[in-house]
């Protein structure tokens, strides 16, 4: 049985992942570490509670007594680390904390998957260590053009240069010690249990109720789509197949600027709600982010040709799955925009 070291667990797309798993595999051990800062959600693993193959710790990746003695125990076959600080604007106000989590953290478990994997000179079989990135660290693109693995690394916000940073590392322990490693790169996710700092779920939010929808700059910075769940595929498909030292981009082929996902969620809950209050005047255009890349694009070619990867849900099904669960799920949205969240949100947003 194979046994797997999850980290971030109770994250956005950490969850969905423990879920994925799960489901496709009936011989299986997770053993998912969080922390559970303000992102990390134990209501995101309601579902799997009881489940004797699933193993939830709460620590912190930098903790190195604690994962060394995960190591010890369990013997990973994987480790997926998902683990990170994500917001862009939180990496602006206080960088300190992405290189702490983003970096430091992603060391420490280099450093005890090698501690564990490896003696005298060899590593033990069937071991890896698979980093969940972004397409952040390559940048910006103009209006043509898609980053590709060769695309060379251009971060430009404190997060994506965490993460860049945190990449160099890994890919450092593969060229240093041989360690079996694989990277991916995914563009902006989106679906269940994301927390309501990101786009898509604060716009629903907000729509919901009637609340002002900021919308940096012009509105026309255009991201790269993709389903939670096409990722989570691609990344069990990467742990599985992916040569090692090789990085994969994984990308959804759903481009869409900024404004089109506002306005699209402002039809659909006016459609959905019947409510005469929800409409484009809730549109609030605010002073655009320090450093904020025009353009995201992903060419996954790579993936989908050695590992027959593709992204199976267009943005019109995508999103409208996904505003399903938000509805279907207004106890957990409230639980988790009550206190920290509403002082963030109002700090955020007051001079803009």
């Amino acid at each position: 049985m194979k046994t797997y070291l999850i980290t971030g667990c109770a994250g956005f797309i950490g969850s969905n992942f423990v879920y994925y798993m799960l489901n496709k595999y009936k011989e299986i051990q997770l053993v998912n570490l969080d922390k559970l800062t303000y992102a990390g959600n134990l209501e995101n693993l309601k579902g799997v509670e009881g489940d004797p193959r699933h193993i939830f710790v709460q620590g912190d990746i930098c903790d190195k007594e604690l994962v060394s003695k995960l190591f010890a125990e369990y013997d990973f076959d994987y480790v997926i680390n998902f683990a990170a600080e994500s917001h862009v604007d939180r990496s602006i106000s206080n960088p300190e904390i992405f290189v702490q989590t983003n970096v430091m953290g992603t060391v420490n478990l280099l450093q005890c998957a090698k501690n564990t994997w490896y003696n005298e000179g060899t590593w033990k079989t069937g071991k890896k260590f698979v980093q969940v990135s972004t397409d952040e660290v390559y940048g910006s693109l103009g209006d043509e053009g898609y980053f590709m693995e060769t695309t060379p690394l251009c971060p430009h916000s404190p997060y994506s240069s965490s993460k860049a940073s945190a990449d160099m590392f890994v890919m450092a322990f593969h060229d240093t010690y041989g360690m079996p490693v694989n990277i991916t790169r995914c563009s902006n996710n989106y679906g269940p249990y994301q927390f309501p700092e990101k786009l898509i779920p604060l716009m629903i939010n907000n729509v919901k109720n009637h609340k002002k929808l900021p919308v940096y700059g012009d509105g026309m910075n255009v991201r790269d789509w993709l389903y939670v769940e096409d990722h989570c595929k691609a990344i069990d498909m990467v742990a599985e197949g992916g040569r090692l030292g090789e990085v994969y981009n994984v990308g959804g082929h759903n481009e869409r600027p900024n404004i089109f996902i506002v306005k699209t969620i402002i039809a659909q809950l006016h459609d959905r709600l019947q409510d005469e209050g929800i409409s484009e005047d809730l549109i609030q255009y605010v002073a655009d982010r320090l450093g904020h890349d025009r353009r995201y694009g992903i060419d996954p070619t790579k993936i989908k040709e050695e590992l027959g990867w593709y992204p199976e849900t267009p943005f019109e099904v995508g999103i409208v799955k996904t505003i399903d669960w938000y509805l279907a799920n207004e106890e957990w949205m409230s639980h988790v925009t009550s206190g920290n969240y509403l002082k963030y949100y109002e700090e955020m947003y007051k001079n803009k």
